[in-house]
């Protein structure tokens, strides 16, 4: 098993397989239950080898009628991969065929891609990735295949670089979006604007962290100007409204 966040570690590595476990057990089933609670269909991020290695858990995102985004075979950089082009293939095949619907969008592991990672992802038929975090709006971007569009992601509003690297305190992601708000409520006056917020279940779904994730969720549920969606149907809308070209 790759260690958590690219951090090489001797097998076996107890410590860190207990922690992404943890998530999976516990943090998952949290997460699943309180979106559910309020209606709201998230994205999942999935390397392919979930389906295989942690089948219900990829049975109940299932369920839960979540979007599915391309992201590998396994915790593995696509700049490490021997073969860039049949991880992408693989990772969209396995998926495809566990949850018996075409995959639309790719967020790489580690957000990570080569020079051509943007061109292969439009060659096998993606409408969006979510690696390129250039604006608070989706964006069009070029590719010797055609235009392919670019989701926006966050790296500050996601809690690997909050807790798992900079250690803040089991409050900070609910105070960061907080505070977030009040610029993006305005700037969508003229304009929808996306408040991207990036989960991993081991890190959200531990309960110290999670008491203020509930919090959160049932604030921006009962605010009138905000709505949910996953990945999916924000591509839809926005290459429903601003075509490529």
């Amino acid at each position: 098993m790759t260690a958590p966040h690219g951090k090489p570690a001797e097998s076996p590595d107890v410590p860190n397989f207990s922690w992404v476990e943890y998530g999976l057990r516990r943090g998952m089933p949290r997460l699943l239950n309180l979106l559910n609670d309020h209606g709201i269909h998230a994205s999942a991020t999935m390397n392919s080898n979930v389906c295989d290695v942690y089948p219900e858990v990829a049975e109940r995102i299932g369920e839960a009628g979540w979007d599915i985004v391309g992201h590998g075979v396994m915790q593995q950089s696509l700049k490490a991969v021997d073969d860039e082009v049949a991880t992408i293939r693989e990772s969209l095949s396995r998926l495809s065929a566990f949850y018996g619907r075409p995959i639309e969008g790719w967020l790489g592991p580690g957000i990570a891609q080569t020079a051509d990672t943007a061109d292969h992802l439009k060659a096998e038929g993606l409408a969006f990735t979510q690696d390129w975090m250039v604006d608070d709006q989706p964006c069009w971007m070029t590719t010797k295949h055609g235009p392919l569009l670019a989701l926006p992601y966050s790296l500050e509003l996601n809690d690997v670089p909050i807790w798992a690297i900079n250690a803040y305190g089991s409050d900070e992601l609910y105070h960061r979006v907080k505070w977030t708000l009040p610029i993006l409520l305005r700037e969508a006056e003229n304009t929808t604007q996306v408040l991207t917020i990036a989960l991993h279940p081991h890190l959200v779904g531990v309960p110290h962290r999670f008491t203020f994730f509930e919090k959160l969720i049932q604030e921006l549920a009962s605010h009138p100007d905000i709505t949910f969606a996953g990945s999916n149907r924000i591509a839809e809308w926005f290459i429903a409204e601003r075509p490529a070209g």
